[in-house]
């Protein structure tokens, strides 16, 4: 019984509760889709690939009230061949005032590749350092994807920059790729008085105050790339929290919309709490010197900038995302758009582990349930992109196979190696010195997984991050004996780059007193079969029943087994006066009751094993017991 009280549970869950977490989803996918739809067209700059940038010093004037901005970048950077010039990318809708090296005036021009090209006074040898001043100011393009945007709440000015995956160089002249993080940054921004600014980092001291202007500094000392850089001004109310005690505590700082403290503020009362299960599931957070915190903003999703994630609302599945992008895309970056899975799944899986650890079972498996039925809405399909497709927005945000996918390779894996080597495995990936505030590519995260792991993953990686589909399985269960079962495997696949799936599948069985015993299959070819023990007499199985396993329209077959289930189901006092009583297995799901007269008229129904026959008059009666497992009949006396 317990077994299908948990399934009615699970479907009330899931219509509540999985209309929300899909709706408010999608809206995170689609805006992180938006933010890089048009500047997805820009691939890696080879002409910014001859030198390392070590340090920004980044000085910006802005007013919410205008969209402008005037700006100094002063840039660190070590020649990684001789070079007479060299190149920022910079919007030419942004003007150049001057470029300043050592005190000298440098020729440069903007040309209509968005590039500013400096011709150095002097040529620069492989291996050397130099600074470099660029003065800058102009209108940034607005669009509908902007990424420098002036808008309003409440009637107040807002501005804010958003600049996933290369939007940085609409703003500021900068190098943007995914080969090369900034080892720390600097930020000034200036803006009048009556307002609140916010970026990466920490602020050293107090805001400046000069006449009508307000200077605040941000200094973060982690690398970090262009993309990740952020600013927003506006009259915010800060929110401090703090998260861990002692020498790991850490300052947790919100940066909210005035009118919406009084009900963002109960809702950040998550970030803690999520921040301690993330550290305890992998490790600290990996920007704990410095804070992390939110930036309210109007755009609809949020977006993980290193230390403070814009934020358009507090739901709990986004403060969770984006948080969990602090280690899977901030810490640890993908390195190429192809591997998008490493920062999108894993914050999704992450978001996952929050329902897991803090709502339960129930909750998780709605939430996993729903996830694969996104997945498998269609038959094909990748987590791993091809060169073309690594070209394409909407299918590098795809939430289907970049998030949910992604994030469902992650709990397949996690079944397969067991909790102890999975995250194991995770924790090692991001202690990896060579990956650690740096790039990463899925081999990376392979080796590792394989390192604890000791055996090979490539099948596994061949099967469901290179190639497509899924598998649907039919299973047939016969009962041996009271203390054997027998288990015959087929499946096919949903598409032909993946003509089998190897994976252990997961096996549920019941008794008749509501007894379970989980057994795993190691499925590695068709028609194979498998003889399992098992602890009672079987009357039910089910296949994947906590949805571990990304598969569709599955067949399971219990043959003839040996329970009959009518010898244990019975009435009773018979005859009986005003009450009669159905006595049935706790596996038992009882549907309907009828009775019916001499005649085989039906005269009462119930649902109750209670039957109150106060208004039946005497004589003989059959019962009809409808419920799991069949129909089954019985007779009885009125008296």
């Amino acid at each position: 019984m317990k077994y299908y009280y948990f399934l009615v549970l699970l479907l009330s869950i899931q219509g509540a509760y999985c209309q929300n977490t899909e709706e408010s989803f999608e809206q995170l996918v689609e805006a992180e889709m938006k933010s890089a739809a048009k500047k997805q067209h820009i691939t890696v700059n080879t002409n910014t690939a001859n030198y390392d940038i070590t340090y920004h010093k980044l000085e910006f004037t802005v007013n919410p009230s205008v969209l402008f901005i005037s700006g100094k970048v002063t840039t660190t950077y070590t020649a990684l061949t001789s070079m007479s010039s060299i190149t920022f990318e910079l919007s030419n809708v942004l003007t150049v005032s001057s470029v300043v090296q050592n005190g000298t005036s440098l020729g440069f021009t903007q040309n209509t590749n968005n590039e500013l090209v400096i011709n150095l006074a002097t040529s620069q040898a492989a291996g050397t350092s130099r600074n470099i001043e660029i003065n800058y100011s102009g209108t940034p393009t607005t669009t509908g994807f902007g990424s420098f945007i002036k808008s309003t709440h409440a009637g107040t000015p807002v501005l804010w920059t958003l600049s996933e995956p290369f939007g940085a160089m609409e703003w500021w002249p900068c190098k943007q790729d995914l080969n090369d993080k900034i080892n720390s940054i600097d930020v000034y921004i200036t803006a009048p008085s009556q307002y609140v600014a916010v970026s990466n980092g920490v602020e050293p001291e107090a805001p400046v105050v000069v006449g009508t202007q307000k200077t605040t500094h941000f200094k973060h000392q982690y690398p970090i790339p262009a993309y990740l850089i952020a600013i927003a001004v506006t009259n915010y109310t800060v929110v401090n929290q703090t998260s861990g005690t002692g020498a790991n505590a850490f300052p947790i700082v919100n940066y909210i919309y005035p009118e919406d403290v009084a009900s963002v503020t109960p809702q950040l009362d998550q970030t803690p709490l999520i921040l301690d299960l993330f550290k305890n599931l992998f490790e600290i957070y990996p920007f704990h010197n410095e804070k992390y915190g939110h930036a309210q903003f109007g755009w609809g999703g949020g977006m993980e900038h290193t230390t403070v994630s814009f934020m358009v609302n507090f739901d709990r599945q986004l403060i969770a995302h984006e948080m969990a992008h602090q280690w899977f895309g901030d810490k640890i970056t993908c390195g190429t758009w192809k591997d998008i899975w490493l920062n999108e799944g894993f914050a999704t899986y992450l978001a996952a582990l929050v329902y897991e650890n803090f709502d339960g079972q129930a909750e998780f498996i709605a939430y996993k349930n729903q996830i694969i039925g996104n997945i498998t809405a269609a038959n094909n399909g990748a987590v791993y992109l091809t060169d073309a497709e690594a070209t394409n927005v909407n299918r590098i945000f795809s939430s289907r196979l970049s998030y949910n996918k992604g994030a469902m390779v992650l709990e397949m894996l996690r079944w397969k190696l067991g909790d102890v080597v999975f995250f194991q495995a995770m924790k090692n990936y991001l202690a990896d010195s060579n990956l650690a505030y740096n790039y990463a590519v899925t081999a990376d995260f392979k080796a590792h997984l394989e390192a604890v792991y000791g055996s090979s993953l490539t099948e596994f990686f061949n099967d469901w991050i290179v190639g497509q589909g899924f598998p649907k399985y039919n299973i047939v269960g016969q009962v041996v004996s009271n203390s054997q079962m027998q288990f015959t495997v087929n499946q096919t696949s949903s598409h032909t780059s993946v003509p089998f799936f190897e994976m252990p599948l997961p096996i549920r069985v019941y008794g008749a007193n509501g007894e379970t015993q989980d057994l795993v299959l190691d499925h590695t070819t068709n028609g194979q079969i498998f003889t399992k023990n098992v602890n009672f007499p079987v009357i039910a199985f089910d296949f994947d029943p906590d949805r571990h396993l990304i598969s569709k329209n599955n067949v399971t077959t219990l043959a003839n087994s040996s329970f009959d289930i009518s010898n244990h189901i019975s009435i009773y006092p018979n005859p009986a006066n005003e009450v009669l009583n159905l006595k049935m297995p706790d596996s038992f799901r009882l549907e309907k009751i009828k009775i019916f007269n001499a005649l085989g008229q039906n005269i009462m129904e119930s649902t109750s094993p209670k039957i109150n026959l106060s208004g039946v008059s005497s004589g003989v009666y059959h019962i009809e017991i409808i419920g799991f497992g069949g129909v089954f009949h019985k007779n009885f006396i009125k008296k």
